[in-house]
């Protein structure tokens, strides 16, 4: 970690199912620096889903006070829930000199870009539809009516893909981590 520095604030999103997740453990295992932001949520956690590692999971009441406190970065409703970024966690980490994710949908990912122009912004994208609908199946923790919505959320979402100013396509897992952290070293080595 470099102390003396700020870290870089990185917009990570794309469509669910694409593999956010599975990517993000491997950047976490292979750049010590890099650091996640954990959003909070309304929904319920999934089967292995733990409190504090991989989402706060607040009552609707908890996340609405928080916004009425300005507490969030972004925060979006997406499939009848809340999910947002809370601004303390994320400006301590960045403070310390760590690279901050911000995993995020992409409504959300809009609003940062809006409030945080410099931010690096990194869609993920499936190889295609079909793809990403075998992996939602793969899943298995939602029902066929929540898999058809979030395919349709799919199809907006990655209409929004050219506003990110990089682009990974989500084909084989190594190529997208590598990638990525091609992108974080490119973008310091240009801002040094």
């Amino acid at each position: 970690m470099n102390s003396k520095k700020k870290g870089m604030l990185v917009l990570y999103t794309g469509s669910s199912g694409v593999g956010k997740g599975t990517i993000m453990q491997e950047l976490l295992k292979r750049d010590k620096n890099i650091r996640l932001s954990v959003s909070n949520t309304t929904r319920p956690p999934r089967e292995g889903e733990i409190d504090g590692v991989h989402y706060n999971f607040v009552t609707k009441e908890q996340f609405e006070s928080l916004i009425q406190k300005d507490g969030y970065l972004e925060y979006a409703e997406y499939c009848g829930n809340y999910y947002g970024t809370p601004k303390q966690q994320v400006e301590d980490l960045l403070s310390q000199g760590y690279d901050v994710f911000l995993e995020i949908e992409v409504c959300g990912g809009l609003q940062i870009m809006e409030k945080y122009p410099d931010v690096l912004s990194i869609f993920v994208l499936p190889p295609s539809i079909d793809t990403l609908e075998k992996r939602l199946r793969r899943r298995g923790t939602e029902d066929e009516e929540t898999i058809l919505k979030r395919l349709g959320e799919a199809k907006r979402e990655i209409e929004c893909s050219e506003k990110y100013k990089y682009v990974v396509v989500n084909d084989k897992l190594e190529d997208a981590v590598d990638e990525i952290l091609d992108i974080i070293k490119k973008e310091k080595s240009d801002t040094t």
